[in-house]
């Protein structure tokens, strides 16, 4: 299944507080932090383990396990770095590398501006940080760049998404996995998602 929404009584509580916007910038800090802990623990649950030889607890030795998987966390520039915490307290080893893509408002269309993937791929898979997912304009273009790169399995991670746009993600991109803590049916004539998070990256960075 390439969709995972959540159902986790925790998840909808965090998003619902998520989405008050009487909630001060630091809270929608922590808010998206521990959101993002929650769904990267979903994420990740198919990636390979590999023994790492023996160690000792402090009654006995045990064989020691770690995560094998390659993994790069691609945030999509800006609001995507406001994920990027979490992701990283869960797999401090992870490459980072950045994309810049914003959508422009007469035309919703994405433009690229900045990408700092390297020249050769060396990991196993990339997750993508996107708080919100409401037209895929840039969803689509974020995953486009990253499978012209090289990257082949991709690992989607949003807070919330509009049903169309997960629609037009999945049409353009049907081999990726995505996981949403919640979706939401509508759009607004200017693009946002309804109900929604509002303009999580001014939130997020307390600027309007």
């Amino acid at each position: 299944m390439s969709l995972h929404v959540s159902r986790h009584p925790l998840v909808l509580h965090k998003l619902s507080q998520l989405r008050d916007k009487r909630q001060p910038p630091v809270v929608v800090r922590n808010l998206v932090t521990e959101l993002t802990l929650m769904l990267v623990y979903e994420a990740v649950s198919d990636f390979q383990l590999i023994n790492a030889g023996e160690q000792q607890t402090p009654i006995g030795p045990y064989d020691h396990v770690r995560i094998g998987t390659r993994v790069a966390v691609v945030p999509i520039m800006r609001a995507g770095t406001g994920m990027l915490e979490g992701v990283l307290g869960m797999l401090p080893g992870a490459k980072v590398h950045h994309l810049g893509i914003f959508r422009e408002q007469a035309t919703l269309q994405p433009v690229e501006y900045y990408n700092k993937l390297p020249q050769t791929v060396e990991v196993d898979v990339c997750i993508v940080l996107d708080p919100m997912i409401a037209t895929a304009g840039t969803a689509v273009a974020a995953v486009n760049t990253i499978k012209d790169w090289g990257c082949k399995r991709i690992k989607f991670l949003s807070l919330c998404a509009a049903r169309p746009g997960l629609e037009r993600l999945q049409e353009a991109h049907p081999d990726i996995e995505i996981y949403v803590s919640q979706v939401d049916d509508n759009l607004s004539e200017d693009g946002y998602v309804m109900p929604g998070l509002g303009d999580i990256g001014d939130r997020l960075f307390n600027t309007d």
